[in-house]
């Protein structure tokens, strides 16, 4: 049994870890905001009528 108390224990740690560099990551990191411009070419706006 202390074999898989220690498994655990170190999935535990593992997850723990994991999450609070989740938790780092949303409290530190500031998200830049910027415009972003994306060309279509008129072909596929106004499409040659079929014949």
């Amino acid at each position: 049994m202390p074999t898989l108390f220690r498994f655990l224990f170190i999935l535990a740690v593992i997850a723990g870890v994991i999450y609070g560099g989740m938790v780092a990551l949303v409290v530190l990191v500031e998200p830049k905001d910027r415009d972003i411009t994306v060309r279509i070419p008129s072909e596929r706006l106004n499409p040659p009528p079929q014949q």
